[in-house]
């Protein structure tokens, strides 16, 4: 049975940083679940749900916040499952702020981090988690993996045919 992904945001105004990854994770064909929860706000509600996400089939959780930034860090300190921390750009810092939240974490508690609203990049991450066992995850990380080359190929030859136009 498919391990599903947990990706927990503070705020519901953080669904636009999110939405990315939700969607990267349904072309994969990793469910997820969705839910906003907060650290400062809800911190026994996020602590419940980390601590019991294994149990509830979930193989990974991927967490955004902005500001402070804490959510990341109080999921992983109630879970093994591994936890991959969103930073969230706010109006504040630009998103620094929740970046140096998310990456600074104690030794024992850690936390992958992705770059300031790196949603896709987080959703991948958490495929490439999951499949260490499973083949057919893997599989389809290298299709995408080659059709990203084949992308980039593509724009290579299109630019050298503009520039022999020069």
């Amino acid at each position: 049975m498919q391990k599903k992904v947990a990706v927990i945001m503070g705020s519901d105004s953080d669904l636009p940083v999110v939405a990315p990854a939700v969607k990267r994770l349904k072309t994969f064909g990793i469910p997820a679940e969705v839910h906003v929860m907060s650290a400062h706000r809800t911190p026994e509600a996020a602590a419940e749900f980390s601590k019991n996400a294994a149990e509830n089939g979930f193989g990974v959780i991927i967490a955004a916040a902005g500001k402070a930034a804490h959510l990341a860090g109080v999921l992983a300190a109630h879970t093994t499952l591994p936890v991959i921390g969103i930073p969230v750009k706010s109006s504040t810092l630009d998103g620094l702020d929740a970046l140096l939240a998310t990456v600074q974490m104690p030794s024992g508690i850690p936390v992958a981090t992705v770059a300031i609203d790196g949603a896709d990049n987080a959703a991948i991450l958490a495929a490439q988690m999951l499949a260490l066992s499973d083949s057919e995850l893997a599989d389809k990380l290298s299709a995408m993996k080659k059709e990203m080359a084949e992308g980039v190929a593509k724009k290579d030859a299109a630019l050298q045919e503009k520039l022999a136009e020069l």
